[in-house]
């Protein structure tokens, strides 16, 4: 009788067990899926793109371990007082070549905008793709 009883406790602890470890099993990957669906959001989906016209003032390629390309821009082609400024990363070695040779100069930018940054892509959520040189006419 004793050895029933004892049966009958082990398949219902058993029952539990493997109950319990399905529900851990569908939280892990449940997680697991969340936490992809987060890295994916907030560093691989662009937020925005757009086109920013102003003067170049700098590109540093700059980092400690991964070395990239940062620029600096004014927000306005004439000589104004207090101007904003645009603040953007380059991921593309060529591109940030021409930037280089364009300092000083009125451009043109075409951007990509992340919601967070990743070390190897740069300081800024804004991402650099394109530039035009802008011809000023002397008035």
């Amino acid at each position: 009788m004793e050895e029933l009883r004892q049966t009958e406790v082990s398949k219902k602890n058993n029952g539990f067990q493997r109950k319990a470890g399905r529900f851990f099993r569908n939280m892990l990957i449940i997680a697991v899926l969340l936490g992809t669906l987060a890295i994916y959001w907030f560093f691989f989906n662009k937020y925005g793109e757009g086109e920013r016209k102003g003067t170049l003032i700098k590109i540093t390629h700059k980092g400690n371990v991964f070395k990239t390309d940062e620029g600096e821009m004014w927000l306005s082609c004439r000589q104004t007082v207090n101007p904003e400024k645009f603040y953007f990363s380059v991921t593309n070695d060529s591109l940030a070549t021409v930037l280089k040779n364009l300092q000083d100069e009125c451009v043109q930018v075409t951007y990509v905008q992340y919601r967070a940054t990743l070390p190897w892509r740069g300081d800024n959520k804004y991402i650099v793709t394109s530039v035009t040189p802008i011809k000023q006419v002397n008035q």
